[in-house]
């Protein structure tokens, strides 16, 4: 015989094992788009002197292989960085036969870009890019102004895991004459706000020879790049000479991504093995 409708009760609510993985499932949703959010990559820049000590008495690129590993960076921007020497693959001892870009990347970083910027009988050097994540294109820009400095803009796209739209990273190495830097600088500002969407994130690291602090201003109201060790601390890094640092020519510059722990690497290995002082720091995108 059925029950009387008036004692027929529906359940309005799922079962307690059906509550639980809904919950699992809005827990995961939300540590995903936490976690995209917050994304965040490491990055080291360092002019690397072509593979040797200051003066050039002593070739120490295996030594700042390690070094550089040790770092655990994501993505590493290098200045004067060796594509071709013929030269001293014949007289310099273990120097390696590959450019030197591919040597330091070595199976930790497995993307990686170079730009040629000085050329000269026997060899080349220039800036290079080494990435954990994907580079989808890339572009070495010529901002040589006059005279024998030849000075280039690696710009690099780079597809970052977590993230939809790409990374820009551009490894920057400007030249010693004031005038020409100032023109490089404009060089750059044109870059970003021409050739990068005004959303995506920007990351602008290298040597600028900078000694008179004229970038800032340049960069940020040229192209909203704002320097992360003035952002953290009210001033640049100090790193030239790396033995005892007096001047802020090392940078790293960023547009929609946030730093965290800007650092200058310490002396001890490194003013062994560059004579400009490493920098480092997270790029929260």
């Amino acid at each position: 015989m059925p029950l009387p409708k008036s004692t027929i009760k529906v359940s309005q609510t799922p079962p307690v094992a059906d509550c639980a993985l809904i919950e699992a499932r809005a827990a995961a949703q939300q540590a995903i788009a936490a976690a995209a959010v917050h994304l965040s990559i490491k990055v080291l820049t360092v002019n690397i002197h072509k593979g040797f000590t200051v003066f050039n008495r002593k070739f120490i690129l295996h030594e700042l292989r390690e070094a550089v590993r040790l770092v655990g960076a994501d993505v590493v921007f290098l200045q004067e960085v060796t594509g071709l020497h013929s030269r001293n693959e014949r007289r310099v001892t273990d120097y390696p036969t590959s450019p030197h870009y591919e040597f330091l990347a070595d199976s930790i970083w497995p993307q990686f870009a170079y730009g040629r910027n000085a050329v000269y009988p026997g060899g080349h050097h220039g800036n290079a890019v080494l990435s954990k994540f994907p580079i989808v294109s890339f572009k070495n820009h010529d901002v040589s102004i006059s005279g024998p400095e030849r000075r280039g803009l690696l710009h690099c796209v780079l597809q970052v895991t977590g993230r939809d739209s790409p990374v820009h990273a551009i490894c920057v190495h400007l030249g010693l004459a004031e005038s020409h830097r100032l023109k490089q600088l404009h060089m750059l500002c044109d870059l970003v706000q021409q050739q990068i969407p005004p959303s995506a994130p920007v990351i602008v690291a290298g040597d600028f020879n900078d000694w008179r602090a004229r970038a800032h201003a340049v960069l940020a109201q040229g192209a909203d790049l704002h320097e992360v060790f003035v952002q953290a601390y009210g001033k640049a890094a100090r790193t030239f000479p790396a033995r005892l640092p007096a001047l802020t020519l090392d940078r790293i510059y960023v547009r929609n991504a946030i730093a965290h722990a800007p650092l200058v690497l310490p002396l001890k290995p490194w003013s062994q093995l560059s004579d400009h002082a490493p920098l480092a720091a997270t790029i929260e995108l």
